[in-house]
């Protein structure tokens, strides 16, 4: 097999695409906080494509990690390993996969460990751009105020000033402060997790995390910083170690890092940026002034259409989504959900057709070279589900739209975060932001308690009587019946 790195790209197997441009003449113009599978796969592929084009040499990313411990040193030893390069194949559902290797990537800093670099590079007149995947519950920001939090200890710490910074707030205000101090422009900040209007929720956290530093300095991002919003969109799952063992002897390589994602990808974008951008448009990125309702549909739809089908589909012992998706149930609550209570409560984007998303997005859900785990899509739902399903919560109950069926699915959450399927067979969603009492809440306490849980407050769904009784004649039924027959019982009183 072959080695990866820098040395070795001339000589990478036959089926494997190299780089097409000189990685030795790109400048560090992109800052990335946050190098998860889906970075690797989604931005840092489309700045790839960027990178091909002639005179893109200015974009490349160098990634930041903010965690500190064992863990987050063998990431880092990985990627420089292998400067910083790393295999992606391409699954599509009915053809032969691809794989090429990704060159975006010149650097990884490991901020608990190199926060003078970290702050050097963000500080730096070539660094004009700082992307952000630090997940939907990062921002720190209240969904009720839509305010700033201070309180985590992390953000206290920054905000006090003493010591190397911790959070990324910590390191963006400073950067920008040593910016404006020297007279040069601000980078813009491109938020790519999965929020409504995620550039708005970055510019409440970072200027309000400014304004509770400085007055001042906080006006000034405000008023010449950009935080563009953008939709993202790719499936890429967790690579386990025999994921990665099957995707090398595929390949060829010997890649510590290899990834696997389905060849359907979507990046759209304001084009709002302080000081220039790569040629997204000549890569395959929409630039739109549309992005908040491409968001909707795709937050709406194909976010918490997986956890719709997540949730009953682990109950009843599936593991990888396309294995539910050919359940004789799941395929059928999902599809019902989507066309009763989704799809006629959104607003499309010029030239959308909805029932093709949707179709697409079940297609996509469909894919069986993907091994999609659904413990991956039901974890950290704390995040998720105040996203991905208030605001159709919200519109279903003003509107009168059945909500039976959402109601059946959070009754499926309160049994998923329990951790055990219908036949006693245990797995594991992680849940940063829950903690035990709030799970055990959601699982047993009263109904209309269960249902006041900090992620599902803002829904409104627990003043909601018929709501209330709905969801927890679902979760008693679950608990006595088993998800197979509340499905066979919800889906008969849904037919028609």
């Amino acid at each position: 097999m072959t080695e990866l790195n820098a040395g070795t790209l001339s000589q990478l197997p036959p089926k494997v695409a190299a780089p097409s441009y000189d990685r030795s003449r790109l400048k560090r113009g992109i800052a990335h906080f946050g190098v998860g599978n889906f970075h690797r796969a989604h931005q840092a592929f489309y700045i790839d494509r960027c990178l091909a084009l002639p005179g893109q040499e200015d974009w490349g990313i160098v990634g930041i990690g903010l965690s500190g411990g064992e863990r987050a040193r063998r990431k880092a030893e990985q990627f420089r390993a292998q400067d910083c390069l790393y295999s992606l194949t391409i699954a599509p559902p009915r053809r032969e996969n691809s794989v090429r290797v990704i060159g975006a990537q010149l650097d990884y800093l490991l901020a608990p460990e190199q926060p003078d670099e970290v702050l050097a590079l963000l500080s730096s007149p070539a660094l004009r751009i700082v992307t952000l995947t630090i997940t939907e519950g990062g921002y720190h920001v209240d969904p009720h105020t839509r305010a700033f939090v201070t309180g985590h200890p992390d953000v206290a710490h920054d905000l006090a000033g003493e010591g190397a910074p911790r959070t990324v707030f910590g390191f963006v205000v400073e950067a920008l402060a040593r910016r404006r101090a020297a007279g040069l422009k601000p980078f813009t900040v491109v938020s790519c997790d999965n929020l409504r209007h995620n550039g708005e929720v970055a510019r409440t956290a970072f200027v309000g995390f400014a304004k509770a530093r400085d007055p001042e300095l906080g006006a000034w991002i405000d008023a010449n910083v950009s935080f563009p919003n953008s939709l993202v969109d790719r499936i890429t799952p967790t690579v386990t170690a025999e994921d990665a063992a099957r995707l090398n002897a595929a390949s060829g390589l010997d890649d510590r890092i290899p990834l696997v994602a389905e060849d359907f990808t979507q990046w759209v974008i304001e084009d709002r940026f302080t000081d220039g951008r790569p040629a997204l448009e000549q890569a395959g990125v929409q630039l739109s002034d549309e992005v908040k309702l491409w968001e909707q549909v795709k937050v709406r739809v194909l976010n918490a259409g997986h956890l719709t089908m997540a949730y009953p589909a682990l109950l009843l012992g599936c593991r990888e989504a396309a294995e539910a998706m050919r359940d004789p149930q799941v395929p059928v609550l999902l599809e019902r959900f989507l066309d009763r209570v989704v799809l006629p409560l959104l607003e499309a984007p010029r030239g959308v057709d909805l029932a093709d998303y949707k179709n697409t997005v079940l297609e996509r859900f469909s894919n069986e070279a993907m091994h999609d785990q659904l413990t991956r899509i039901a974890s950290d739902s704390a995040s998720k589900v105040p996203v991905y399903f208030t605001a159709t919560l919200k519109a279903m109950l003003a509107h009168g739209v059945d909500h039976r069926i959402p109601a059946f699915t959070l009754a499926a959450w309160s049994r998923v975060v329990q951790g055990k399927d219908d036949a006693g067979e245990t797995f594991e969603v992680i849940e940063p932001r829950m903690d035990e009492p709030e799970r055990r809440q959601l699982a047993a306490a009263e109904p209309d308690e269960a249902l006041r849980i900090e992620p599902l407050r803002a829904s409104g769904v627990a003043e909601h009587a018929d709501f209330v009784a709905a969801f927890e004649a679902y979760r008693r039924a679950l608990a006595q019946d088993g998800t197979r027959a509340t499905l066979e019982t919800l889906l008969a009183a849904t037919a028609g």
